[in-house]
């Protein structure tokens, strides 16, 4: 099948495309959008504005109506980011930043200022799994002398769509269908690939949700990113544009795709498990806070929208500057009472950080607050203990649902003549806004500036490795191949042709669709960007990471113990599977003890694997089902395996022998030496070895 138009492509201003169908004239039968009071709506996409690029006003109230119904659409589970996790710590700046913001967090290098901060999925509920394919949510509380900061961002730092006003559109299209209620916590499904196929703004955010990005391996090696353009303001009123990052000081790191899908079923606690064990043990998250700062003039200069949440700068153009590091050191002592009842608001701003005119940000500072007091039944959610300022705080707000503080005296007014010592206004030291000029008219309108919807998708493809462009082949293969409505399949497959001929070419050859790649990609040239790109910039470490050391009765105690002290001096921990929950006993005769039973610790769990059978393994060992496994999946995920005589057996009873033994597969002699143990070490801290995966054909 040819493509002779450019599929869904989303046409300016306050006209849908006709070619999408969305005009209720050029739909016969069709009834017109209304709002809920029966006010027919003329554009449901773009909120009101001063101007293109302005703010959103206050007055939309067919904004305000579509936001507050969806906002309330759950008691009292989040609608979105319902999974999550979260820990406490502090965050200390390396140095004052009083040249580039008055933000007093930011100011003494030798002042910890307490968190709290939540990681979470975004589309599945409460109970479901660690693993799956999503956006992750990083959001930060600082509790700062100067009242809480809240940065609320994700682990990708583009979105799927560019103004407020559809957000209850994309949510309800991700989310399970609501007359089947499934499938949970998952993107493969018509509604939400019927969505995205109308909506070529989400072509760059797709990009990212089908890289490795959307499965990672842990909380603590993830990126996080504010997503949208913010401001920094200086004592003096001065004004600078800032993009939020958070580099991992483990380095960025993600499981293969079929090692995500077991992962789920083994461990639908993964993530979660590995952050509090992490904490646990005092491998305290860390996290490197930095920013991109440019001015209004810079951002003019570059050929996209710094107001546009589905573009990011490219670090050749404003490179990082780091201002501090966040350390996680404390686990929540009440998981209800902290992680889930912690409130967060992009409004919940501090002097010296302010907001741009982005819109789907200035819908979020609206949608944050009255999700909240949905959720947590009362505008007083601001007196429970995690959501507590830590500075003093005091204002005329009285009463309410669930009221926790006791103010005294009779006055709760302001102006008062009665109480000298009741709260004022303090211009000096309270917060003030940017003073930007703006004169536009009141429109519902999309700058043209907003629209390449393909250039910075384009960008993310040229800049990944080769493995990463075929994972991502893999997702949206995976994901299409779940979408029941072959027109749908055939437009989300056009719009890949129009990013790039190679990425469109091979999705649709995966899927058997019959398209050609003979049009010009859409949009302008770009070079590739190396920091897009994980595995281009993943440091070798064997730091916090897991060693799974499946071992028999008649194994060497010593040898477990020398590759034991060996993997904790690279900052790793070495984990006992035995073929008995209560451990293995050793040559010696001593009982030792495991951690895992084989059934329950698939290797999967961990990051490269031991498989010690002895000189003459058991008959139990080789045959068994879940032992083979164990072997199979640790050569499939291309981990390192280090492997004595035993393992070497079990290996070849998994379908491996030692002609498909790679330079991440380390034979072990009866004496373990060590150029085997750091030969072992050296793969361990690679991760992985991508070229094994041609070969073994991985499901990815």
């Amino acid at each position: 099948m040819a493509r002779t138009t450019k599929h869904g492509s989303e046409g300016q201003g306050n006209r849908a495309d006709p070619e999408l169908g969305q005009v209720a004239a050029e739909r016969p039968g069709a009834p017109s959008m209304t709002t809920n009071q029966g006010v027919v709506i003329e554009d449901n996409r773009n909120s009101l504005k001063a101007g293109a690029r302005g703010p959103t006003l206050l007055e939309d109230f067919i904004l305000r109506e579509k936001i507050t119904h969806f906002d309330h659409e759950r008691i009292p589970e989040r609608i979105v980011h319902a999974r999550g996790s979260g820990a406490h710590g502090w965050f200390r700046p390396y140095q004052s930043w009083a040249s580039i913001t008055r933000a007093d967090f930011l100011q003494d290098p030798k002042r910890k200022t307490p968190v709290f901060v939540r990681f979470s999925t975004v589309a599945g509920g409460a109970g479901s799994n660690d693993t799956v394919r999503d956006v992750r949510g990083f959001a930060v509380k600082f509790y700062t002398r100067e009242g809480n900061y809240d940065l609320v961002g994700n682990n990708i730092p583009v979105f799927f769509i560019q103004d407020a006003m559809r957000f209850p559109d994309l949510i309800h299209a991700v989310k399970p269908e609501p007359d089947r209620e499934f499938p949970q916590a998952a993107s493969a499904h018509d509604t939400f690939w019927d969505f995205a196929s109308l909506m070529p703004e989400s072509l760059h955010m797709l990009m990212w949700a089908m890289s490795d990005r959307a499965i990672p391996r842990s909380y603590r090696m993830m990126e996080g990113f504010g997503v949208h353009t913010f401001r920094f303001i200086d004592a003096a009123g001065g004004s600078r544009f800032v993009k939020f990052h958070w580099r991992p000081k483990l380095g960025s790191f993600s499981l293969v795709w079929d090692e995500a899908v077991k992962i789920a079923g083994a461990d639908p606690d993964f993530h979660r498990r590995d952050l509090w064990d992490a904490i646990d043990q005092g491998d305290f998250p860390a996290f490197e806070f930095a920013v991109q700062i440019f001015d209004e003039e810079m951002a003019a200069s570059f050929d996209f929208d710094v107001l546009d949440a589905t573009k990011l700068i490219p670090e050749e153009l404003v490179p990082l500057t780091p201002l501090g590091e966040l350390v996680l050191d404390r686990n929540p002592d009440n998981f209800f009472a902290e992680t889930e009842q912690v409130a967060f608001h992009p409004g919940h701003l501090v002097p010296g950080i302010d907001l741009s005119n982005d819109p789907l940000l200035q819908g979020r500072l609206f949608s944050y607050l009255d999700t909240q007091l949905s959720r947590l039944g009362s505008s007083n959610f601001h007196q429970i203990p995690v959501n507590r300022p830590k500075c003093p705080f005091a204002n005329m707000q009285r009463g309410g649902h669930m009221r926790m503080s006791v103010e005294k005296g009779r006055v709760a007014y302001e102006p008062n003549s009665l109480d000298p010592l009741s709260p004022a206004q303090d211009p000096d030291r309270g917060y003030t806004h940017h003073p930007e000029a703006m004169e536009s008219p009141k429109i519902r309108l999309r700058p043209e500036s907003f629209a390449d919807h393909h250039s910075q998708a384009r960008l993310f493809w040229l800049s990944q490795t080769d493995v990463e462009r075929t994972h991502m082949v893999a997702a949206f293969r995976f994901e299409l191949s779940k979408v029941d409505t072959l027109a749908v399949r055939e437009r989300m497959v056009g719009h890949l042709f129009d990013v790039h001929p190679e990425l469109g070419g091979r999705v649709a050859a995966a899927l058997g669709l019959e398209m050609d790649g003979d049009a010009a990609p859409v949009g302008r040239e770009v070079a590739p960007s190396d920091p897009l790109s994980i595995l281009k910039k993943a440091p070798e470490t064997l730091a916090t990471r897991k060693v799974g050391c499946l071992a028999v009765d008649g194994v060497s105690a010593a040898t477990v113990d020398g590759f034991r002290r060996a993997v904790e001096r690279k900052g790793g921990k070495l984990m006992i599977v035995s073929m008995k929950r209560g451990g293995f006993r050793s040559a010696e005769g001593e009982m030792i003890p495991a951690d895992f039973f084989v059934q329950g610790g698939p290797s999967f769990l961990f990051d490269a694997v031991l498989l010690l059978g002895g000189a003459t393994p058991p008959a139990d060992f080789l045959m068994d089902a879940a032992a083979r496994n164990f072997a199979a999946d640790a050569f499939a995920h291309l981990k390192a395996i280090g492997a004595d005589e035993g393992g070497v057996a079990l290996l070849a009873r998994a379908g491996i022998g030692e002609a498909d033994f790679d330079e991440a597969v380390v034979p072990l002699a009866s004496k373990v030496t060590p150029a085997a143990v750091s030969r072992f070490l050296s793969a361990a801290a690679r991760h992985r070895l991508w070229s094994r995966e041609a070969k073994v054909n991985a499901p990815v």
